[in-house]
C-alpha cells in the first residue's frame, strides 16, 4: 500500500460531506489538516481525486471509483471489528476438542456441560479417536484441544494440564469366587483376559503392568473399543482392565464384580495437549480457565 490509511479515512469523510471542513469537524481534526491530507494521497496516487468548488469539493470520476473501493475496504473493516467483538463476549465462536471414548464419559462431557451453560453461543465440537490421530489433527490445527494418554513426545505439542484416570480389574459374576481376596498378578493370568487391540495406548499400559512384575499376558478377547470390553466382560466372559469411571456404576449395581489385585494397577495420565507455540482461540481459553479451576 503507498499511501496512509488514515488519508483514506478522511477521504472517505470528505468524499461523503462534499466538503472539507464538515469533513474536519466530523474527524474532530483542522480544515488545514484534511485538506493537507487529501492532498497527500493525490500525490501518492498521482490522481487528483476532487474538485475544488467555491462551496465544497466534489469527487472526479477517478476519485468516485477510489470512493467505491474505500468505502467497501471500510465497510469490511467495521464488519471485522464487530466480529472480533462478537468472539470477545462469546456472542460466537467455535470449540474443537477430540478425545477418546473413555476419557470423554469421565473428563470431557461434565466440563463440556458446564461450558455449554455458561457459553451458549459457542459452536461445539468434538471428535472420538484415538491419541495419535488427535495428535495429528492438534498439529494440523484442526483440533484446539486433545485429551490424550500420557506419556507423549512431540517436540510440537504441548501438555497445558495433566489429569488422572484410575483403573481397575473387572469381570461377570461368573467370576465372583475371584473376588474374595487380592489376586497375585500371576493368578490373574489363569482368567480369560479381555483386552483393547494390539498397539493401542491402553492395551501396551496393561502390557506394562504385567511385565513390571516379570509376567508375560496373552488377551484371549481382542476389541476395538472400550465399551465392548465392559459389554463382554458383563457377559462372563472374563477380565478386562477397564477406567473406573466407566463401570463404576455396573460395579455399584452388581453386573459387574471388581477383581482386587495384590499389586494395584496404577492410575492412567492424561494429558490436554495443543499445538506448541500456537495462541489459543478465546474459547479454548476459557474451557481451559473452568478446567484449571
Amino acid at each position: 500500500m503507498i499511501a496512509n490509511t488514515e488519508w483514506y479515512r478522511i477521504f472517505l469523510h470528505a468524499a461523503e460531506s462534499s466538503n472539507l471542513t464538515k469533513a474536519a469537524q466530523t474527524l474532530h481534526m483542522t480544515q488545514p489538516s484534511v485538506s493537507y491530507a487529501i492532498k497527500q494521497l493525490e500525490g501518492a496516487l498521482g490522481i487528483e481525486l476532487f474538485d475544488r468548488l467555491s462551496k465544497g469539493v466534489r469527487l472526479t470520476q477517478e476519485g468516485q471509483t477510489l470512493y467505491l473501493y474505500v468505502r467497501q475496504a471500510f465497510e469490511e473493516l467495521d464488519s471485522a471489528e464487530r466480529q472480533m467483538k462478537k468472539f470477545k463476549q462469546f456472542s460466537e465462536g467455535r470449540l474443537r476438542i477430540g478425545a477418546n471414548g473413555a476419557i470423554i464419559k469421565e473428563f470431557v462431557a461434565p466440563l463440556l456441560d458446564r461450558f455449554r451453560s455458561r457459553y451458549t453461543n459457542i459452536r461445539l465440537q468434538l471428535l472420538q479417536e484415538k491419541t495419535s490421530l488427535i495428535l495429528e489433527r492438534l498439529k494440523r490445527g484442526s483440533l484446539d484441544l486433545g485429551y490424550i494418554y500420557l506419556p507423549v513426545s512431540d517436540e510440537e505439542i504441548e501438555i497445558v494440564a495433566t489429569l488422572a484416570s484410575p483403573f481397575c480389574v473387572v469381570s461377570g459374576t461368573a467370576f465372583a469366587d475371584w473376588s474374595q481376596a487380592p489376586l497375585p498378578t500371576k493368578r490373574l493370568t489363569e482368567l480369560p483376559l479381555l483386552m483393547l487391540s494390539a498397539g493401542s495406548a491402553t492395551r501396551s499400559f496393561i502390557e506394562g503392568w504385567f511385565r513390571s512384575q516379570g509376567v508375560e499376558a496373552e488377551a484371549d478377547f481382542e476389541l476395538n473399543s472400550l465399551e465392548m470390553l465392559t459389554e463382554f466382560a458383563e457377559r462372563g466372559y472374563g477380565a478386562a482392565f477397564l477406567p473406573r469411571a466407566l463401570v463404576a456404576s455396573r460395579i455399584l449395581g452388581g453386573s459387574l464384580i471388581e477383581l482386587r489385585t495384590e499389586v494395584p494397577l496404577p492410575d492412567r495420565h492424561i494429558g490436554i495437549a495443543v499445538r506448541k507455540h500456537s495462541t489459543p482461540s478465546i474459547a479454548s481459553r476459557a474451557f481451559l480457565e473452568m478446567l484449571q479451576n
